[in-house]
């Protein structure tokens, strides 16, 4: 484990956030005893969402249904007067 002073923080912050970027735990020294301990965060990446398989979603809810021509003129009709 690394250790740095207050002084060390205060003067070279950019060496002691590097030993951190490296992952390195840093001991903070006030008057040469352990003050403080740094530690880096952990990097997490987002988790992605499951994927969603909507062709078997659909071919589950319609079970290979075919509509009639009346039928698609109907949900069509119905869509416009949502529109409205």
């Amino acid at each position: 484990m690394k250790s740095a002073t207050t002084a060390d923080l205060r003067n070279h912050f950019r060496r002691v956030s590097s030993w951190l970027d490296n992952g390195e735990p840093v001991e903070i020294l006030k008057r040469g005893k352990p003050y403080a301990t740094l530690l880096p965060i952990a990097k997490v990446t987002p988790a992605r969402p499951p994927r969603i398989d909507f062709r078997a979603q659909c071919q589950a809810i319609w079970r290979g249904r075919k509509f009639t021509s009346a039928e698609v003129a109907e949900m069509r009709a119905a869509e416009l007067e949502g529109e409205e």
